[in-house]
């Protein structure tokens, strides 16, 4: 397969077109990112690379790294995590309080706003250092250790957090964040903070695509059972309340953020990242759902 060529038609394919969408001013900090920007990288399981446009440049990943927090939980705390969270698609918003109320405090999946910051208190209760443990985790799992968080998103997403201060409260409520609700959302705004270039997202998630193992060293990260299981969830939930136009058009897991990142992986053949700041209603990457969509098409392959 000539992954680079077909990269570079589509790319242009891409570039020719209208960029619809908005980027997320609602985070003061994400409103100051060039609208025009647009990279994509690949990694193969084999560690072939290729990059084009602004592949280098670094971004906010936002929920992305709501995987890469799930991962380190699973790894950690294993099939207890989900007492505390479930693994249905919520065919709501990502901020939506409505179903916390019925569901009695259990998010429907660690993907959501209200699924991650459960995460974040597991892991909180579970790790001495919590923020730099997660950390040292994603750049190990990438190898770059000078992948850190973004103290001024951090900041601009507490400063307009208003929602997710009532989501975490809320769970509180129904007993189901176990520490100080303030701790918890510094722990889950910093997650949401961390900057990465597209190859950088793209190797973060190498070992979702081959079997539980980072590249480098083929060192386990997590199981190859549980890799399986994580990359389910990024298929049925991984876009919010789009997951199943993305998966209906696309067909391989992944995980999209505000930040216009996305990312997605065919496991046993490789991952693949896109940024391209604007998003669609749903709040997704228009150019990046677009690109991936006429990427399978392409190449004619999707797990299904």
């Amino acid at each position: 397969m000539n992954y680079p060529s077909s990269i570079k038609d589509i790319y242009q394919t891409i570039l020719k077109e209208e960029d619809l969408g908005a980027i997320a001013t609602y985070i003061p900090e994400l409103a100051k990112v060039n609208p025009n920007k647009f990279g994509v990288h690949l990694i193969t399981k084999e560690g072939f690379e290729f990059g084009i446009g602004d592949y280098k440049d670094q971004f906010s990943i936002q929920s992305i790294s709501k995987v890469l927090l799930l991962s380190l939980a699973y790894q950690l705390l294993g099939d207890s995590i989900w007492s505390r969270v479930g693994v249905e698609p919520s065919g709501t918003a990502f901020n939506s309080l409505i179903q916390l109320e019925s569901d009695l405090g259990i998010p429907r999946n660690p993907f959501i706003n209200a699924g991650a910051m459960v995460i974040c208190d597991l892991l909180i209760s579970q790790l001495v250092h919590p923020k730099e443990d997660f950390l040292e985790f994603v750049q190990n799992i990438t190898g770059n250790t000078d992948i850190i968080y973004s103290k001024k998103v951090a900041q601009s997403e507490q400063k307009v957090g208003y929602r997710n201060v009532a989501l975490c409260y809320f769970i509180k409520s129904f007993d189901n964040i176990k520490n100080d609700p303030e701790e918890v959302l510094d722990f889950y705004f910093h997650v949401c903070s961390i900057e990465m270039s597209c190859q950088e997202l793209s190797n973060s998630f190498h070992f979702l695509a081959n079997d539980g193992f980072r590249n480098i060293h083929q060192e386990e990260v997590i199981s190859m059972s549980k890799a399986k299981r994580i990359n389910a969830i990024m298929q049925t939930c991984g876009f919010y309340d789009e997951s199943g136009e993305f998966s209906f058009k696309v067909g391989l897991p992944g995980k999209s953020g505000v930040g216009g990142g996305i990312i997605a992986l065919h496991p046993d053949k490789y991952s693949i990242a896109v940024w391209s700041p604007k998003l669609n209603d749903k709040g997704n990457s228009y150019r990046g759902m677009r690109f991936l969509e006429l990427w399978t098409s392409k190449i004619e392959s999707s797990i299904f």
